[in-house]
């Protein structure tokens, strides 16, 4: 039995755990893979208060090394499900439901819990390309804002027709000596305004109606192939453009980990989990941090907030 169990081993998660121990309550942290999330595959961070460079691996040992040197534990698990334990069943009022145990099922154990912190973060949608998780960390990012200044006055290529890779595209181009804005269709989805902002920058490259189809380079990328996407009244046959690149930020949108739990709390219509700066879910008891939940800026730093007043949520939810 224990207070608060949380559903991942990222920073939100287990800054929440930190918090969660702190307050003096008993915390189970459960992760399906590898502690961390995906900052651990940034070799070097330079938007961490405190620490100037730090990689994302070295980053998460401490947190990790902080949250169980207070006691809270960690268990390797997929969790399977969430449901009401049967005291939930058995509650004659409101206050008794609300108050009820959580049951968490994973493919070795179950566990009971009084509050349930979701941290299951999102996955950034990827290219499908080989050699693509090879060379993340040496050429391809998935985040501008994060790694852009190692492409100063470097040529890059970025991947995406929304406003995610409009901003990057505008962010970057203040940086990089060549940007080329790659994107399957013909016109961008992303905000007017801002493709008249990147038309007005020289440095910018407008590549439409092209998929990235191969990296290249050995040991790093030193290149993208792209390839046309014939649409009606276009050339049947693909052409092929060879980019002479040294990063590709891909921009094609993210994939939150809450599909299992669409029936626990509610969704937006991407799969984000919806709640405010709070982080209270709809349901009661069940709270949630980090990139899986609704909100306007996802970074290494806003998770740790969301796993800070998660853990205080669910405190205050306990008292």
């Amino acid at each position: 039995m224990y207070d608060i169990v949380i559903i991942g081993a990222g920073i939100a998660g287990l800054t929440a755990a930190i918090y969660a121990r702190r307050a003096g309550k008993s915390v189970l942290v459960l992760e399906k893979e590898a502690y961390g999330g995906q900052i651990i595959n940034t070799l070097e961070i330079e938007n961490w208060p405190g620490d100037f460079k730090v990689s994302g691996a070295n980053l998460m040992q401490k947190v990790y090394n902080q949250a169980t040197a207070l006691g809270a534990e960690v268990e390797f698990e997929q969790v399977e499900s969430i449901t009401k334990s049967s005291e939930y069943r058995d509650a004659k009022d409101a206050a008794d439901e609300a108050r009820a145990l959580w049951l968490v099922k994973t493919e070795d154990a179950e566990y009971t819990a009084s509050a349930i912190i979701l941290a299951v973060g999102a996955e950034n949608r990827k290219l499908g390309l080989p050699r693509e998780d090879e060379l993340v960390g040496r050429g391809i990012s998935y985040c501008a804002t994060c790694d852009g200044a190692f492409y100063k006055g470097k040529s890059v290529a970025i991947i995406g027709g929304g406003n995610t890779a409009l901003d990057d595209a505008l962010y970057l181009s203040d940086l990089c000596k060549k940007v080329y804005l790659v994107h399957r269709r013909e016109e961008f989805r992303g905000d007017a305004a801002t493709v008249a902002k990147l038309k007005e920058k020289a440095n910018v490259e407008m590549v439409l109606g092209f998929i990235p189809e191969k990296l290249e380079g050995d040991k790093k990328l030193e290149g993208l192939v792209v390839k046309n996407t014939p649409q009606a009244g276009q050339i049947s046959d693909p052409s092929v453009k060879n980019l002479s690149v040294e990063g590709v930020f891909v921009a094609i949108g993210q994939v939150p980990g809450t599909t299992e739990y669409s029936e626990l709390v509610d969704l937006d219509d991407k799969g984000y989990i919806i709640a405010g700066e709070d982080c209270h879910t709809s349901c009661p008891g069940i709270f949630v941090a980090g990139d899986c939940r609704t909100k306007s800026v996802r970074q290494l730093v806003t998770a740790a907030s969301d796993g800070c007043i998660a853990a205080a949520a669910a405190v205050d939810f306990l008292s």
